[in-house]
Order: structure tokens, then C-alpha cells, then sequence
């Protein structure tokens, strides 16, 4: 008898390592599945409604399911924290640099990031535990991109050709000429540089969005490079 289970055992080890581990293997889909559920809800429910960017749902899906597969492949809970906060400094470097990342990019990826970390470093939580942690975050991407707290405001870069209208008591006329121009119910405005010889001022709009859709282009003052 004791020779058939030895037997059996070793049948179950390949080249030192367990053919499977049962325990470790549904723990592992369980995290895996949570992980993916509530990464799923907060890029797929906040983030794409407003700026309806595939290629970035593309990268936080794919980001995601690296970063958790990369912790909790590697021990999890044992992994040095230094470590796992290592990968924020490595995206800080990079930061894609073949194209310059929106702040509300890479605010959503930091937050996804840390996220994923948390749901494959936190091997001692117990399941409602995790589950807990995951609806905090989803709850706080709710409340602020929600108009709950604070109203949300959009900003856009205007060069504007009538610098007749840009002294301070001509606000309103020129407020009343960027709305007509431009169409949009316009908050506040800010005067930049102006450039008299082109007949020109550079100013900044701050607005209401129409039906709250994100402008992922709308403070980018001139064309990237990959598209000029």
C-alpha cells in the first residue's frame, strides 16, 4: 500500500514541481475572477462612458491581468512591498513614451494598478474581505466621476484673433463671442499670451460639458507627433 502511494505521488510531481494544486489552483481563479469583475466594472461603467477610448480599455484590461498574474504568481503576501510599489516608479518613468498620456489615463492606470496589486498581494484576506476592499474602490471611481461632490468642468485652449475684445472690460463681450463662436455655455475664461503683431491672444475656456462626455483632446494645444 505504501508503495502504490509513493507511487501515486510521484506520478503527480513533474521535474520537482506538483502536477496540480487544487487549493492553490481555485484560490488562484477565484482572486483572478474578482480581479477581472471589478476591473471590469470600473474601466467598462466610469471610465469608457465619458471618453469613449478603446485603446485604453484595451490597456487597463491587458495592464491589469499582467500586473495581478506578475504579484500573486510571484508569492503574493511574500513579495517585499518595495517591489510591488516598484512597478508605480517603473510606469512613472515610462510613461508611454510614445504618446503623452491624459492625467485622467493615468490616474485611471495608477488606480487599476494598484488595484491589481492589492488583489494579489492580499493572500491572508478572507474572500468577503477582498470583496470589501474592491467595492471601496469601485464606490470612490463612482462618487467622483459622478457630480456628487463637485461639478465637473471642461477646459479648452483657444487662439482667439480679435484682441479688441480682451480687456478686462470687455469680458463679458468677449464671454458672449467664444459662446456664439464656439457654442458652448462658457463658465469663466483666462487670458494668455497675446501676440499683437498676429492680432492674436491665447485663452483658456473653462465649461460645461454637454450631456458630461470627456474631451480627452480638449487642453491639447497642438497636433502629436504621431499624427503630423
Amino acid at each position: 500500500m505504501g508503495n502504490f502511494e509513493d507511487c501515486f505521488l510521484s506520478a503527480l510531481t513533474f521535474m520537482g514541481m506538483p502536477l496540480i494544486d487544487v487549493t492553490g489552483l481555485l484560490e488562484m481563479l477565484i482572486r483572478f475572477v474578482v480581479n477581472l469583475l471589478m476591473v471590469g466594472i470600473i474601466v467598462r461603467c466610469f471610465y469608457y462612458p465619458k471618453s469613449r477610448r478603446r485603446d485604453y480599455l484595451f490597456t487597463f484590461m491587458l495592464m491589469s491581468v499582467s500586473i495581478f498574474m506578475l504579484i500573486y504568481l510571484m508569492e503574493g503576501a511574500k513579495l517585499k512591498i518595495g517591489a510591488a510599489l516598484g512597478l508605480f516608479a517603473i510606469f512613472g518613468i515610462l510613461r508611454y513614451r510614445t504618446e503623452a498620456v491624459p492625467i485622467r489615463e493615468m490616474t485611471y492606470l495608477f488606480y487599476l494598478v494598484a488595484l491589481s496589486v492589492i488583489n494579489g498581494m492580499a493572500t491572508k484576506l478572507s474572500l468577503v474581505e477582498l470583496l470589501v476592499a474592491n467595492l471601496v474602490f469601485i464606490g470612490m471611481a463612482w462618487l467622483f466621476e459622478s457630480n456628487k461632490l463637485v461639478q465637473h468642468v471642461c477646459s479648452k485652449y483657444i487662439r482667439y484673433d480679435n484682441v479688441n475684445l480682451i480687456s478686462p472690460d470687455k469680458r463679458e463681450e468677449l464671454k458672449a463671442d467664444l459662446e456664439k463662436r464656439t457654442g458652448l455655455k462658457i463658465i469663466r475664461l483666462e487670458v494668455g499670451s497675446i501676440d499683437f503683431l498676429k492680432d492674436s491672444a491665447l485663452i483658456r475656456i473653462y465649461y460645461e460639458e454637454p450631456g458630461d462626455i470627456g474631451n480627452t483632446v480638449g487642453e491639447t494645444v497642438k497636433l502629436p507627433k504621431n499624427y503630423e
